[in-house]
């Protein structure tokens, strides 16, 4: 909070440059944010400014969880070639299409 800034019973504001610090982040792009419109934020005559829960959402909405999808499971994995897939199946060979320009002008 602003040393300026009277309190009078109101919740403490913070301002964009020191809820970039608290993020490690520039200032400029917590504008962005709010500019677009991906994080809570209050305009007032002096610009953005931010509240507690406000900073608090930001960080929930920023923060990264594991993806449980991901997860290792223990499991040892293989890099030998999958069972079941037939060794002695022909190798279909793959052949480029012709640059779209070289098929026009023909």
């Amino acid at each position: 909070m602003n040393a300026g800034q009277k309190n009078n019973g109101l919740p403490p504001t913070y301002s964009p440059a020191e809820i970039a610090e608290a993020l490690d982040c520039s200032e400029w792009w917590v504008k962005e944010q709010v500019r677009r419109r991906r994080i809570p934020f209050i305009r007032s005559g002096s610009g953005y400014r931010f509240t507690k829960s406000h900073v608090e959402e930001i960080f929930h909405i920023f923060e990264e969880r594991p993806d449980q999808a991901n997860a290792p499971d223990g499991r040892a994995i293989s890099t030998r070639r999958r069972e079941g897939a037939p060794m002695d199946m022909p190798t279909v060979r793959l052949r480029a299409r012709r640059p779209r320009r070289a098929r026009n002008a023909a």
